[in-house]
């Protein structure tokens, strides 16, 4: 079973319906027991990274995120990606969760419209689970102002949008981060949520 983080910040309905269509057990809960007994964690996320940190400190998960985050998959979903990083900056320098080193800062094109929403091609620079059997011309849906600034060994795939656009990044270990929407990004999307399954089954 997946636990599906619901803390008041999450685009959460959306996600929970793309498991349920391919036929992915999965629970939306801010129990810590559950979360601590699911097989695998989706964050997700919606607004502002110091309004989500808050949520997230009042619902009392910060401390069960870092745990289980390091005992199995773990994936963080658009703004539930950026909180994965040390530090953001939105409105003011917030602290994040810390689960994969680097930061989130707005996004500054001046010849392109931002916020950053659409479909954008996924360009690899590290293979990972996550991307098993996806061909080199898969695109995604985004939607985001913000993007993450990280290692080049956090980063599994990235687009580019004037600059190099982190998409998708992971710790080496359990922990993965998707900057789009896997849920809104069709049949790609899917396989992505399904590989995020395979992680679980093989753990």
């Amino acid at each position: 079973m997946i636990a599906i983080i619901d803390y008041g910040a999450g685009n959460i309905f959306s996600v929970k319906n793309a498991l349920d269509f391919i036929g992915v057990e999965s629970k939306l809960t801010a129990d810590k027991e559950e979360i601590r007994s699911a097989d695998g964690i989706i964050l997700p996320g919606v607004g502002a990274f110091p309004w989500a940190m808050t949520k997230l400190k009042e619902s009392g998960l910060v401390d069960v995120i870092k745990e289980e985050s390091q005992k199995k998959p773990f994936l963080g979903i658009c703004l539930g990606m950026q909180l994965l990083f040390d530090k953001g900056y939105e409105f003011e320098e917030t602290e994040g969760l810390s689960l994969i080193k680097g930061t989130v800062n707005k996004m500054i094109e001046p010849d392109l419209s931002i916020p950053h929403i659409g479909w954008n091609k996924l360009e690899i620079l590290n293979d990972c689970p996550l991307l098993s059997g996806l061909s080199k011309d898969e695109y995604v849906y985004f939607v985001h102002s913000y993007k993450a600034e990280c290692e080049d060994n956090n980063i599994s795939a990235f687009c580019e949008y004037g600059h190099r656009v982190p998409a998708l990044v992971f710790d080496g270990k359990y922990v993965y981060g998707a900057q789009f929407h896997p849920e809104k990004s069709g049949d790609t999307g899917l396989k992505i949520l399904k590989n995020f399954e395979k992680l679980i089954c093989s753990d």
